[in-house]
């Protein structure tokens, strides 16, 4: 076949597969000319999820009549400035849309007509492309001073191929309505208002910018819970800016749905940031779990490109390393500095637990397998029967504290035990035990729940959990003192990797051999296994290898072999700990909150579920009915 120039036509509608693969895509495109275009109140409206009928509403600064026609040719942009010989540096984008390609692909495949009035025009106009095929300018009547509304029919309906890969209508309602909220989230200072087939399904007004405003718009996106239980960051390191929220462990994920991640504003999703995050709730997180987070990356377009994907998607950084350090050392930073606080979801789930038990003098006993199907929502008062009791409180405790005189509180465990070795680093200690963060312990339920009362409300701690975590951070302290102890292979084992792989392993021999893991080269394509760490025992060497490779690749760290070796700390630290149904004297209990206090992280144990329930007094008020 010769070689033929293909036809404008279909160049566009090549450019369009690229740019615009769904509604969302198209949405995306238009939105974030409106923030470039500095709108401040964005409208989206989205008919037949998508495919019907877009428009796309805001009040920036429009386009002047005579750059309308401009505006839908490919490569066409306000956004780049050339310099005195006509060349662009794309190493420093300052904008979210740059490539001109949006309006002339989306012109391409559907009907799309923009209406705009600039701030220095009386006047309104119009301009329709159908299909590829481009209409004369009119004038138009525009319910603004100024900005611009772009409506887009019948998407795909000159590439009807196209439709057939669509998903459903709802489906693609969702991608619209989650594509918003990623924009809402970098753009706290912008009101936005989406409608779904002529529902308002959300309306965000313009906050302050800053951090407050950002957590406002954060808690009406992802709700309150995440407000209530979210961690600030905000570290700078080389120039570089890491800001937002992330969540405390014990408010976690199934899944990775929940973490956002946006650079100089830009919605992306960057494996290397992903696996950062992976690798700063390692210590605090089981491999099932995802932190939830909304992280900000604000650095110099110089250092970053945008332009590596067709849809900016993804973006490629000139010093990954330097930008996964920063993220994994701001959050490890954020949650040190959270101590023991655990999340606040995990009081509401455990007085959503407590059911009311109705009984009567004559009536039969209650029965843990028949509880009463009246929630709390239905009491109504004191109108009950007197002999309202709930659940297992009538049980009686395996030891009760005894009551404290003043200064003659023991501080301090008086028997011979861990915990008792292990005493309380608590500079400044309270003279009333109640003015302790967890209280003071009142007894022990079941041989394993420590119960202590507060100032304003009672602590119920998992000992074992707890006392856990604490003989974990401990051995994760020594390890950090100094060099994991290896052990030698009796025979060094070979490992045929691809030679990719097997170089991007043996150029990290100098970090493994600071987790205890001696490698190096072994030709080409192969790495030779020296040493190992002693606490992985009788290992798979080959597959720890591959499985580090893989991370590597993927990750840019060895997170398997920190795993591993988290794993084993923490299978160590649980068969080190108090274990369950070791009855405890109340020395040894408050012993063992003042070192949660005192020890971070300890809110968690090492899979991320939580070490201690605290309820409020007006919680428990409202659970008897006094509020």
């Amino acid at each position: 076949m010769p070689i033929r120039r293909l036809s404008p036509e279909t160049v566009n509608r090549i450019a369009a597969g690229e740019v615009v693969e769904r509604p969302a895509s198209a949405i995306k495109e238009l939105v974030e000319n409106a923030l470039d275009a500095g709108g401040r109140n964005i409208e989206i409206q989205a008919d037949g999820g998508g495919l019907s009928r877009i428009l796309i509403a805001d009040d920036g600064k429009g386009i002047p009549r005579e750059e309308l026609p401009l505006a839908i040719e490919r490569h066409a942009t306000s956004k780049l400035e050339p310099d005195d010989a006509g060349n662009v540096d794309l190493l420093r984008i300052h904008t979210l849309g740059f490539r001109g390609e949006a309006l002339p692909s989306i012109g391409s495949v559907a009907r799309l007509s923009i209406t705009t009035r600039s701030r220095d025009e009386t006047d309104a106009w119009a301009i329709t492309v159908e299909g590829g095929e481009t209409r004369p300018l009119a004038p138009a009547p525009f319910p603004g001073p100024h900005g611009a509304r772009v409506e887009v029919r019948d998407l795909f309906y000159a590439t009807p191929a196209r439709l057939k890969f669509m998903k459903s209508e709802r489906s693609e309602a969702m991608a619209i309505s989650e594509e918003i909220k990623r924009q809402a989230m970098a753009h706290e200072a912008v009101a936005f208002t989406l409608s779904l087939d002529g529902k308002v399904t959300l309306r965000l007004p313009a906050e302050h910018p800053g951090d407050e405003g950002r957590l406002k718009r954060l808690s009406a996106l992802l709700g309150r819970d995440f407000e209530a239980n979210a961690l600030l960051i905000d570290q700078e390191r080389d120039g570089v800016r890491l800001s937002g929220y992330a969540g405390l462990p014990t408010y976690s994920r199934g899944n990775a749905a929940h973490q956002y991640l946006f650079v100089n504003g830009r919605p992306v999703k960057d494996r290397l940031l992903q696996g950062a995050l992976r690798g700063a709730y390692a210590d605090f997180l089981a491999r099932d779990r995802h932190p939830a987070a909304v992280l900000f990356l604000d650095i110099d377009p110089l250092y970053v490109d945008v332009n590596v994907h067709p849809a900016k998607a993804e973006v490629r950084f000139r010093d990954p390393a330097l930008v996964r350090g920063l993220i994994v050392g701001a959050l490890r930073h954020a949650l040190h500095a959270a101590g023991h606080r655990a999340s606040t979801t995990v009081a509401a789930d455990a007085l959503s637990g407590f059911q009311p038990h109705t009984g009567v003098a004559s009536g039969p006993a209650h029965s843990p397998s028949a509880p009463s199907a009246q929630g709390f929502s239905g009491w109504t008062g004191w109108s009950q029967p007197a002999a309202q009791v709930l659940p297992g409180l009538n049980e009686r405790s395996a030891r009760v504290e005894p009551s404290w005189d003043g200064p003659s509180w023991p501080s301090q465990p008086t028997q011979d035990s861990d915990l008792a070795t292990h005493p309380s680093p608590l500079a400044t200690q309270p003279h009333d035990p109640l003015d302790y963060p967890l209280g003071a312990a009142r007894g022990q339920l079941h041989a394993n729940y420590i119960v202590a009362q507060t100032r304003d409300g009672l602590v119920i701690v998992d000992q074992h959990a707890a006392h856990e975590r604490l003989v974990y951070e401990r051995m994760k302290a020594q390890m950090a003192e100094g060099a994991v102890t290896r052990q030698a292979l009796l025979t060094p084992e070979v490992v045929e990797l691809d030679p990719a792989e097997a170089e991007r392993v043996a150029s990290r021999a100098e970090e493994l051999a600071e987790m205890g893991l001696i490698v190096e080269a072994f030709g080409a394509g192969a790495v030779l296994v020296r040493e190992t760490p002693a606490m992985l025992g009788d290992t798979d060497v080959q597959g720890l290898i591959r499985d580090i490779a893989d991370d590597l690749s993927e990750h840019g760290q060895a997170l398997s072999l920190k795993e591993r070796l988290a794993a084993i700390c923490g299978t160590m630290a649980c068969h080190g700990s108090v274990r369950s149904g070791r009855v405890l004297s109340a020395p040894e209990m408050n012993a063992l909150l003042r070192q949660m206090e005192a020890t971070p992280h300890s809110g968690q144990c090492n899979h991320g579920r939580p070490t201690y329930v605290e309820l409020k007094l007006h919680d428990l008020e409202k659970l008897f009915g006094r509020r």
